[in-house]
């Protein structure tokens, strides 16, 4: 089945999810008290203050303070996840009410410091990445899209929108963190699904600290491109990656037209390179989901004991066709 993302379809989730939080407050909170207030939650927004990403799920994180009263404390990592493990372990001695993690350093890095949180009676959600062998020893939830679903979905979906543009013994280049199994979920599904099509991809390994700062990608990308000229596809790993494809283009002169982009998430840049004909589609995972609905779970935890929320944010495809329609929502900054 496929699914295309609507203008409206967030601003109908968050209602329902504000409409969710109001009717489950006690009565307090209709003397002017909010249900949640007196709670600390650690929220790891995963990149840089004020990137283009996870600015988005900075949005709904403070959304969701607004409305249940808990105070949000947001923490920032550049994509670091050596940095993440360690403001993690910060956190946990800092003991908070309940921390929203990233999961991208992983199960194994993340394990031992899950096990303190339990031990010391601190609930966990995680977002964006999923770490299943955690969830499954502790109980947490997680919010966020099925990663390799979403990205062979993504493939089959590109193959659609392509035509005849792209075909068997063709070349692509995918990108991604590849030495991070939970995190390179979604690219394996979308290389998985270029191969099943019989497309030969370039895994090509992002460059150190260029999930923050693209830039840093250029000369890996320009080199592989000029050594193989014929590359008719570059799958980007996120929505900063393809808001940077105009860029990467005109550095090796290509016109928006001779190579396909595709990949992962929205955002005004993502707009722009839509507008200039660098993008065809992109899968959409709503950050501000994946901001929103962790605070909302963690209060409830806390306050009524309810068990953690299990999210898939996957809305589907933006694309050529479609993006126009939510395009004021990135302006806004909550796609």
């Amino acid at each position: 089945m496929r699914l295309f993302a609507k203008a409206r379809a967030v601003g109908m989730m968050c209602a329902a999810v504000s409409a969710l939080a109001l009717a489950a407050a006690p009565a307090a909170a209709q003397d002017g008290d909010k249900w949640c207030s007196g709670q600390t939650i650690r929220l790891f927004s995963g990149g840089p203050a004020g990137g283009a990403f996870n600015s988005i799920i900075d949005r709904g994180a403070m959304q969701a303070a607004e409305d249940t009263g808990a105070e949000v404390q947001i923490v920032y990592s550049d994509w670091d996840f050596d940095r993440m493990v360690q403001q993690l372990r910060e956190a946990i001695s800092q003991a908070p009410d309940g921390i929203a993690m990233m999961g991208h350093p992983g199960d194994d890095a993340l394990m031992p410091l899950a096990e303190q949180a339990d031990e010391a009676g601190i609930p966990m959600m995680y977002m964006n990445v999923d770490v299943p062998r955690i969830r499954e020893r502790f109980g947490s939830g997680y919010v966020g899209a099925t990663l390799y679903n979403q990205g062979q979905a993504l493939g089959a979906e590109t193959l659609r929108l392509a035509g005849d543009r792209i075909g068997p013994g063709d070349k692509a280049i995918v990108m991604s963190r590849w030495e991070s199994e939970n995190r390179a979920q979604r690219e394996l599904g979308l290389v998985d699904a270029l191969e099943d099509a019989g497309i030969e991809v370039i895994k090509l390994q992002e460059a150190e600290g260029a999930s923050a700062d693209q830039m840093l990608q250029l000369p890996t990308l320009t080199s592989t491109l000029l050594s193989n000229p014929e590359v008719k596809l570059i799958g980007y790993p996120g929505g900063p990656w393809l808001s940077a494809a105009p860029v990467f283009m005109e550095a090796v002169g290509k016109a928006p037209d001779e190579i396909i982009g595709v990949g992962f998430d929205l955002g005004q840049g993502v707009m722009r390179a839509f507008d200039g004909g660098y993008v065809l589609v992109t899968s959409d995972q709503q950050p501000y989901l994946q901001g929103y609905m962790p605070v909302l779970s963690l209060c409830q935890q806390l306050v009524y004991k309810l068990g953690p929320l299990n999210v898939d944010t996957g809305a589907g495809f933006v694309t050529v066709d479609n993006y126009q329609d939510v395009a004021p929502l990135a302006e806004q900054g909550i796609r």
